[in-house]
């Protein structure tokens, strides 16, 4: 349940929301959220942020969804990049990039899908090699999201355990117009502020203190980011479909067949119902991850985040799809705004990690069955 400080902060975000509303401009609302404080509610308050964490974050993502304009870089730029930084980076990467994010005058993307690669961080192949102090990134990623915008990307790559000679993966901080480091836009048929990119690095050539945290350290820096980025999806997810779901609301209310408004029949009202229950159930799943991700609980952050992103993904796509057949003809039109969120609805099925991907997480790792891969 909502805190009082919670339902502070969800009402001043609505508000926000209310104010710039669907098709709005993105980097205004961007610059203004950052202004008031909600892009960095999670980082730290020596740093600029409001000292809170991934709870207060997924509010404001989901209470702007709601209001039909999500934030979509509030997932990669303060919930991962600057989770990995705050948890891991040195004074210096600290200084120079938690406040910048937390206001919103900096951006920062987050590459580590690869085009034989998802989530799984042992396929990845773009690798780091030490050249004298500098590092030497050679590699692929795609479906990168906001690269044109983000001052910088943090690139997962994977650099060669010395004792072993096995690959780990590490996180480097790479600037946009870093040589070697090109981005070519993906066409795509989503409708979404913010592009997807195809990113290539030739031999980019960054100084040590790019490296984010230890070498040694792998998987525990990586999942630190991960986790938050699934929680965020579900908050992303829960918000587009509150959304959806109030547009329904009110053409079922108004809308009047045969004297009698079409809400008033179950046919029309108990779907709506189950989808407002769906949403609200995958709200608490989220809301469980998040509080066991702030209390660093990081084994009990994942199984909930997982599970969490999973409800809240069939939960929207339920809500967006009931929203346009209450609508009927009009759930397809431009002037009520719910068609475009067809596509953008299977996003929260998909990325960042599949539904099938976290049913097979949940039967491996909470229920103990055996791996089929």
């Amino acid at each position: 349940m909502d805190t009082e400080d919670h339902k502070a902060l969800r009402e001043a975000v609505a508000a926000l929301g209310k104010r710039h509303g669907p098709g709005g401009d993105t980097a205004q609302l961007w610059s203004e959220a950052g202004k008031l404080g909600y892009l960095g509610v999670n980082l730290p308050e020596a740093y600029g942020g409001g000292g809170g964490g991934i709870s207060e974050l997924s509010i404001v993502l989901e209470e702007l969804g709601a209001a039909g304009c999500p934030l979509l870089m509030l997932v990669v730029s303060p919930a991962i990049c600057g989770t990995v930084i705050a948890r891991f980076g040195t004074e210096t990467q600290k200084q120079q990039w938690l406040p910048a994010l937390a206001d919103g005058t900096r951006l920062m993307a987050f590459g580590i899908t690869e085009p034989d690669a998802g989530s799984n961080s042992h396929r990845i192949t773009t690798t780091a090699r030490k050249d004298g102090t500098d590092w030497l990134l050679t590699g692929r990623k795609v479906f990168i999201s906001g690269v044109d915008i983000a001052d910088a990307t943090l690139i997962v790559g994977r650099t060669e355990d010395a004792r072993t000679g096995r690959l780990k993966p590490c996180l480097f901080i790479v600037p946009r117009d870093t040589p070697g480091f090109t981005r070519r836009p993906i066409d795509m048929e989503l409708n979404a502020a913010e592009k997807q990119f195809e990113l290539t690095l030739d031999d980019v050539r960054l100084p040590a203190d790019a490296l984010v945290g230890d070498e040694d350290a792998g998987l525990l820096q990586l999942f630190a980011g991960l986790n938050p980025e699934r929680i965020m999806t579900a908050a992303f997810a829960i918000g587009m479909g509150r959304h959806a779901l109030a547009k329904a609301i009110d053409y079922a209310r108004d809308r009047t067949v045969w004297d009698t408004p079409i809400g008033a029949h179950q046919a029309i009202a108990h779907p709506l119902a189950q989808a407002h229950i769906d949403l609200e159930l995958a709200r608490l799943m989220m809301q469980k991850a998040a509080a066991l991700y702030d209390a660093g609980d990081d084994t009990g952050a994942g199984e909930a985040a997982n599970m969490a992103k999973y409800a809240a993904g069939e939960a929207c796509v339920k809500a967006v799809d009931q929203a346009v057949h209450t609508l009927g003809g009009n759930g397809l039109t431009r002037e009520y705004g719910l068609a475009r969120l067809i596509t953008a609805a299977r996003v929260a099925r998909i990325a960042p990690v599949s539904r099938e991907m976290i049913l097979n997480y949940v039967s491996h790792q909470t229920l103990g069955l055996p791996k089929s891969y």
